[in-house]
């Protein structure tokens, strides 16, 4: 996972690197507008010079210090594919540059195998990438000068080799993107009866759950269960999806992240989570709701993320997720 992936999405540590929020949770079903008005080309980001084919490695030129009052876009190779628009799932890499100093900074390397997953959502990714990507169909190679106030947060800038006022210089290739697909507002499949020794699940008007764990030894093992079995799509390994989650530590009892409380669904790659979380998606349908209890193993272990103080290396936790769409 690139540098610049490890710190553009928002808040929630379901995912070891990239968490955001889907577009719409109005109503029983919603889909992402498709309206895409393209970020406009400016004096900076045309005078970043990108040689070399989409899908290769780019050189790439331009005078330093290079920056911009706000985000421009240039295409420099227009491709024939989807649309990347507002809540499309969409694969791309990239290069990205302090644009002070013209050094490079980060890059996923290039070509299909490289392509890296990402939710087309501009609350959760920093806005210069969005407005980079969006509206450029599949295929694309575009640049994008980026100035702080489009950036990473300054608590991010440090580790990135940026300072307060360097813009960032980007060069992308879209490799996928997929159209928008409709959002369910809570998990509507049938109910389940939850296996014995589980933990009890409660649901508010609006779906969140309340989440109460027996006062015995947590699992040593990862165990799923279905609470609610829905009939939409499936989610495939490595695909896009979009969930309300719960999660709780077993031995406390105590919510140490929820989606419902930050008031959107979390939107992200299978792969871009802990272990058993994307085990407890991968599989299941669309309408769905799924109890996970993960162990260490298939949970943080050594990578609890800094900011999160009721989580240590040995806590068992329990998600309880409602899956909305997949793409």
């Amino acid at each position: 996972m690139s540098k610049i992936l490890s710190t553009i999405a928002i808040a929630g540590v379901v995912a070891l690197a990239l968490v955001g929020c889907s577009s719409g949770t109005k109503g029983d079903a919603n889909t992402a507008s498709t309206a895409c008005v393209a970020t406009k080309a400016g004096d900076s980001s045309a005078k970043v010079k990108v040689s070399g084919k989409f899908g290769a490695d780019p050189t790439v030129t331009f005078t330093t210090p290079l920056s911009s009052k706000s985000t421009e876009r240039t295409v420099v190779s227009k491709g024939s594919g989807t649309l990347a628009s507002s809540g499309s799932a969409v694969t791309v890499t990239y290069a990205v540059y302090n644009g002070t100093t013209g050094k490079q900074i980060d890059t996923t390397g290039f070509g299909a195998a490289k392509a890296q997953p990402l939710q087309l959502d501009e609350k959760s990714i920093i806005p210069g990438l969005y407005k980079a990507i969006a509206c450029s169909p599949e295929g694309s190679r575009v640049t994008a000068v980026v100035p702080p106030t489009d950036g990473v947060s300054a608590a991010n800038q440090t580790g990135l080799g940026l300072s307060a006022t360097d813009s960032i210089v980007f060069v992308i290739d879209v490799v996928s993107a997929k159209k928008p697909v409709k959002t369910l507002s809570k998990a509507n499949g049938a109910a389940q009866p939850a296996p014995t020794g589980y933990p009890t699940v409660k649901l508010g008007k609006d779906g969140a759950p309340t989440i109460t764990v027996p006062k015995t030894d947590a699992p040593t093992k990862l165990e799923i269960a279905d609470l609610k079995k829905g009939t939409g799509a499936t989610v495939k390994e490595g695909a896009s999806v979009t969930v309300n989650y719960t999660g709780v530590v077993w031995a406390t009892g105590k919510v140490f992240d929820s989606s419902w409380t930050a008031g959107q669904p979390a939107t992200f790659p299978t792969g871009g989570v802990i272990p058993g979380f994307g085990k407890a998606l991968v599989g299941q349908k669309v309408g769905s709701q799924v109890i996970a209890i993960i162990p260490p193993a298939d949970g943080y272990a050594d990578k609890v993320p800094g900011n999160q103080t009721d989580i240590t290396p040995t806590s068992t936790l329990v998600f309880v997720v409602d899956i909305l769409a997949t793409q």
